[in-house]
C-alpha cells in the first residue's frame, strides 16, 4: 500500500492528508487510491504479456462506477455475476466484447439481456443453465459463446466460505462429466463452444492449488480438442490473494502467478482470461472512522468508533484480519484496544487486543486493505446510511458516492396505506 503513508505525522493517501477528506465528507468513509488500482492492474498486464490475455476485473469486489471506469480506460474487461453488475460495467465503458458472465443462477431475464448486449462469453455452471441459454439464443436469433466452468475438485486452502473449486461446492461442472457436457453443448442450437473456465476460490496465497487446477484443465482442453471441440480460450478465474497480515501472509505476485500459467498452459496456444478482484483493489482502499468513546471494562479497553459491521462486514463474517492505524502519530504510549463499532451485535468487532498509540475522541482510525468486499457488502442495518466513497488522484480527491440522507433511506419504504 505504497500510496498510504504518514507525512508530518499525519496519515495521507497519495498527496492528500486524510484529515482534509474527513473534514469534507465526515466519517466513516471509504477512500481509494487511483495510482494503487492502476499499478495493480498494470502488474497483471505486464506479467501476462507473453499471452493474448484479457484481464477482467471481478466487479463483485468493488462495483463503484469510478473504479470500473478507470480500469476500463486502462483496457480492462469485466467479470460479472448479475444483470446489475453487467449494467454497471457497460455504463462505466467496458465493451461488451470484454465482459464474461459467471454465476450459478443466471435467470432467463439476465441471460436474454446479456445476449442482447453480445457479451464475450457465458461461463456456464450447469447443464440446465446451458439449455436456458440455448433456448434464449434461439428466441432472440443470437449465438451464445460459452465456456463450461469446470470444478476440478482442488482445495484452494482458503477460508471455507470462499472456497469454490472442491466437489462439495455449488460451483461448476464436475470434471468427470465435463466431456459429456461439451458434447451436449455441441448439439444445441444457438451455442458456440469457445473455451474452458474455472475458479477455485478467493484469497489464495499459495500457488500450488493454481498449478494443480491448471494442470487438470490443460489435460481436459487437449481431450476436448480430440473430441472435436474448439477450445481457443481458457478462463482461469481470479483468486490471487493479498497480504492482509504482513507477519503471516505471503501472497504471490502477479509475475509468479503468470509463471504458473506459462508452465501449465503455455503450450495450448489459447487466449487467456483472468478475473482478479481483490488483488486489484483491496490494498487500494481503506475504511476511515473516528473515535467516539474510549470505554474501560474490568478486563479490556474498548475503542468505540463510528464505523460498524454494516459498513465493513469482513471481520465479522470471515474473522478476517486487517491492519489498523491511527490518523496521526502522536508519540503516546501504546495501549491494547478492542476496536469495536456502534451496532448492537457483539460481532461488531474489527480487532481484539490490538496495540495502538493512545487515542482520544475525534481521532481518525484507519482500517487498511478494505478496498475489496467492503462497500459492496455494506448494508443499512440499524438504519445506518451507507458511507461515502472517495477517490484520490495525486493531491486531489473527489467523492464518488455520496452519503444518503435518512429521509432517502426511510423514503424507500411504503406503509400499507401508501403502497400501490
Amino acid at each position: 500500500m505504497t500510496a498510504f503513508t504518514y507525512r508530518d505525522n499525519h496519515y495521507c493517501v497519495e498527496g492528500v492528508p486524510l484529515k482534509r477528506i474527513a473534514d469534507a465528507c465526515g466519517t466513516p468513509f471509504y477512500c481509494y487510491s487511483r495510482a494503487e488500482v492502476e499499478a495493480r492492474y498494470d502488474d497483471y498486464v505486464s506479467a501476462l504479456q507473453n499471452f493474448d490475455a484479457l484481464v477482467c476485473f471481478a466487479v463483485k469486489a468493488n462495483s463503484n462506477q469510478a473504479i470500473i471506469k478507470l480500469l476500463a480506460a486502462r483496457g480492462a474487461g469485466a467479470d460479472v455475476v448479475s444483470e446489475g453488475e453487467l449494467r454497471r460495467a457497460l455504463a462505466a465503458g467496458v465493451p461488451a466484447s470484454k465482459i464474461v458472465y459467471s454465476g450459478v443462477a443466471k435467470t432467463v431475464r439476465e441471460i436474454e439481456f446479456a445476449l442482447q448486449q453480445e457479451i464475450r462469453q457465458f461461463n456456464v455452471e450447469s447443464e440446465p443453465e446451458l439449455e436456458e441459454i440455448s433456448a434464449a439464443a434461439v428466441r432472440l436469433g443470437k449465438t451464445a459463446r460459452v465456456a463450461f466452468r469446470i470444478n476440478p475438485d482442488v482445495d484452494a486452502g482458503t477460508h471455507e466460505k470462499i472456497s469454490t473449486g472442491k466437489s462439495e461446492n455449488k460451483f461448476g461442472i464436475p470434471l468427470a462429466s465435463s466431456r459429456a457436457a461439451y458434447e451436449k453443448a455441441a448439439g444445441l442450437p444457438g451455442i458456440e463452444v469457445c473455451g474452458v473456465d474455472l475458479h477455485i476460490g478467493s484469497q489464495i496465497t499459495n500457488l500450488t492449488p493454481f498449478k494443480n487446477a491448471f494442470t487438470k484443465i490443460a489435460e481436459l482442453a487437449l481431450k476436448l480438442r480430440s473430441d472435436g471441440h474448439t477450445i481457443s480460450s481458457i478462463d482461469l478465474g481470479g483468486g490471487l490473494g493479498i497480504n492482509y497480515d504482513e507477519k503471516h501472509d505471503n501472497a504471490p505476485s502477479a509475475a509468479e502467478y503468470a509463471d504458473v500459467v506459462e508452465e501449465t498452459l503455455g503450450d495450448l496456444g489459447c487466449d487467456v482470461i483472468v478475473e482478479p478482484g481483490r488483488s486489484l483493489v483491496a490494498n487500494a482502499g481503506i475504511l476511515v472512522g473516528s473515535v467516539i468513546y474510549i470505554k474501560q471494562s474490568s478486563q479490556k479497553t474498548f475503542l468505540i468508533i463510528d464505523a460498524a459491521m454494516n459498513d465493513f462486514l469482513r471481520p465479522s463474517m470471515y474473522d478476517s484480519y486487517h491492519a489498523i492505524a491511527g490518523g496521526r502519530k502522536n508519540g503516546g504510549a501504546d495501549i491494547l484496544y478492542d476496536i469495536v463499532g456502534p451496532v448492537c451485535e457483539t460481532g461488531d468487532t474489527f480487532a481484539r487486543q490490538r496495540r495502538l498509540p493512545e487515542q482520544k475522541p475525534g481521532d481518525l482510525i484507519i482500517i487498511e486493505a478494505a478496498g475489496a468486499y467492503g462497500s459492496v457488502m455494506a448494508s443499512t442495518y440499524n438504519t445506518r446510511p451507507l458511507v461515502p466513497e472517495v477517490l484520490v488522484d495525486g493531491d486531489e480527491f473527489r467523492i464518488i458516492r455520496q452519503r444518503p440522507s435518512y429521509d432517502s433511506i426511510i423514503g424507500l419504504d411504503r406503509t400499507w396505506e401508501d403502497a400501490d
